[in-house]
């Protein structure tokens, strides 16, 4: 994880003041990948309790807007925000537990964008959404579907 030097590097790096709620709110998204914004906050509020929801907002937004933070919505999911960006990296989502883990695209050409019909537009992104069930969860259901031994009295 970056140093809070670092952070500081980032934020003056896209023309943004160094504060120390944008400092925390950095450090929170890179510590804790694919969090959402509650989550963030709380993280925050461990350092700088008297920081306001509309704070952590506004910043999450500027680190958005900026490119320092990518933010993301898979379907049926509350917005998350993770630290990689700059790549066409894609997501994988629990269908159980909701966990969130990143799935790069191929190597070299990226055929994910690559669309059947491009209507015109410069593609530059593609975002693909994998559902599935995460190692635990399968583990869960798997254990959950297997035969019970009765004890006999």
């Amino acid at each position: 994880m970056p140093s809070t030097a670092e952070y500081e590097t980032l934020l003056r790096d896209v023309d943004l003041r160094v504060t120390r709620p944008r400092v925390a709110v950095l450090d929170a998204v890179y510590e804790n990948p694919h969090a959402d914004t509650n989550s963030i906050i709380d993280v925050v509020r461990k350092d700088l309790p008297d920081v306001s929801h509309q704070a952590v907002y506004d910043v999450l937004r500027a680190f958005t807007g900026a490119g320092l933070i990518r933010h993301i919505q898979p379907p049926g999911s509350v917005a998350r925000y993770e630290s990689r960006v700059g790549d066409n990296h894609h997501h994988i989502v629990c269908r159980s537990c909701g966990s969130i883990a990143d799935v790069d695209c191929a190597v070299g050409h990226a055929p994910c964008l690559t669309a059947s019909d491009d209507h015109g537009f410069v593609i530059d992104e593609a975002e693909v959404v994998y559902r599935g069930l995460c190692p635990d969860c399968t583990a869960k259901a798997t254990n959950d579907e297997s035969p019970r031994k009765e004890s006999l009295v």
